[in-house]
């Protein structure tokens, strides 16, 4: 029997079910009485970055193309006798899939007939079929894909800044690979990865929306095919805790002169890992908050137009702080955030700044329960990491601004920061506004 436990979140009130399946697969399934749609997401433990794994059995670790989860997503939806997508066709449903650099997940959004949709999903996840005269024709179409995301200005100025910052971690690496990497793939390496990683004791399955608990756990009892435990073991290389180089420019096509300032940061996991991703993330928004002082300084030096963001972007053996925009002066801006960063370490925050900033943050937390999509993608996102699907909002409840000082001290270093420019053509954004 499955084992089966009702998940309560304190702060919220809200609830799901989580299902340790007999097949091994972690379910978790959001009944939300009212709403008229559904999203379901299938996903696997299996990104870009996993490029080296073993299994228990196994006596050296295998090696694999950059490139491959994302090629095996492609290849996934084309079975032997069916197109997916037609097949959704007919129960109304929405078909998609996505590749990240720690995951790889296929879903569906649908207003009616989902439980025929689940076992499309459920269906196809599990059933592969590849020929080399497919994978053949799929290198040259992903091919494309790799240089047309190439071209674009915003991923080039993130990937620029990866490469700059880290010496040997895949995560530097396109989530596509390259033209040469792909060019490597074949059937018999693709159905290696897939039953290494597509291993339902290694997968998620996270249902939300107008569905009824048993009613999925039937679908899944009859489509799920039970599958050994198989000790699946991944590793990254030992990756040094300074950066390649501080900085990085390039010239492209753009408008205004757009920059990533990251900050390499130490790797964590679980919970950890999530305490240090909700607590970075308040840091940079009190770094970025649009009423403060700095910000508004910012604006009438021209520092940087109103596009100044950031993000935390981490995973499995890679952290790191990323602040974001145009700018026209970058190394202007980066060295007055260098010193706002320094007198924040150094004074603090201001507790009503800091309040203001955490409630806004809980607000926004809050009205995502409202949304059936952002329910069964958080639930998906925090069981892959090993956390519980409302550890995010408790750690975010319990916050206190010191955490975010301390952050702010430990974890912003400018010797551990990366600028990565990319420029107008003919552009000096390198060189202006430095004193």
């Amino acid at each position: 029997m499955a084992e089966m436990e009702r998940i309560t979140s304190p702060q919220t009130g809200d609830s799901c079910i989580h299902v340790k399946h007999e097949s091994g697969l972690e379910i978790y399934i959001s009944e939300m009485p009212g709403f008229s749609s559904v999203e379901a997401l299938f996903g696997t433990k299996y990104g870009s970055i996993n490029t080296m794994f073993k299994q228990r059995d196994d006596e050296e670790y295998t090696v694999v193309p950059e490139g491959i989860a994302h090629f095996l997503e492609h290849k996934l939806f084309e079975n032997e006798d069916c197109d997916v997508f037609a097949l959704y066709a007919k129960t109304g449903a929405n078909g998609n899939a996505f590749t990240s650099f720690d995951k790889t997940a296929y879903l569906f959004s649908c207003t009616k007939n989902y439980q025929a949709s689940l076992k499309i999903l459920l269906d196809f996840v599990q059933a592969p079929y590849f020929t080399q005269e497919t994978v053949d024709k799929e290198q040259g179409i992903i091919g494309q894909e790799i240089q047309m995301t190439n071209d674009e200005p915003d991923w080039r100025v993130l990937f620029n800044m990866l490469g700059a910052m880290y010496h040997d971690h895949p995560v530097k690496i396109d989530i596509a690979g390259t033209k040469e990497s792909i060019a490597k793939i074949d059937a018999d390496l693709l159905y290696k990865c897939y039953y290494t990683f597509y291993n339902l004791n290694n997968m998620v399955l996270s249902v939300a929306g107008n569905v009824k608990a048993e009613e999925v756990l039937a679908i899944c009892d009859e489509c799920l095919k039970p599958c050994e435990d198989k000790g699946l073991e991944t590793v990254f290389p030992d990756e040094p805790e300074t950066v390649v180089k501080n900085e990085v420019y390039e010239q492209l096509p753009v408008g205004t002169p757009m920059f990533n300032l990251g900050y390499k940061c130490d790797d964590c996991y679980g919970t950890e890992r999530l305490v240090k991703e909700v607590t970075g993330s308040i840091a940079i928004s009190v770094l970025t908050d649009d009423a403060s002082d700095f910000y508004k300084k910012l604006l009438t030096e021209e520092t940087i137009n109103d596009s100044l963001d950031g993000q935390v972007f981490c995973g499995d053996g890679y952290f790191s702080v990323i602040f974001e925009g145009e700018s026209k002066k970058p190394k202007k801006l980066r060295e007055e955030l260098f010193a706002e960063i320094e007198r924040i370490g150094r004074e603090g925050i201001d507790e009503k700044v800091f309040e203001r900033i955490r409630r806004s943050t809980y607000g926004s937390m809050i009205r995502m329960t409202n949304s059936v999509e952002a329910v069964a993608m958080s639930a998906l996102n925090l069981a892959m990491q090993g956390v519980g699907p409302y550890d995010e909002i408790k750690i975010l409840s319990e916050l206190k601004s010191s955490d975010v000082v301390q952050f702010i001290r430990d974890s912003l270093i400018p010797d551990k920061s990366v600028l990565s420019v990319i420029d107008v053509p003919g552009g000096n954004a390198f060189e202006s506004g430095v004193e």
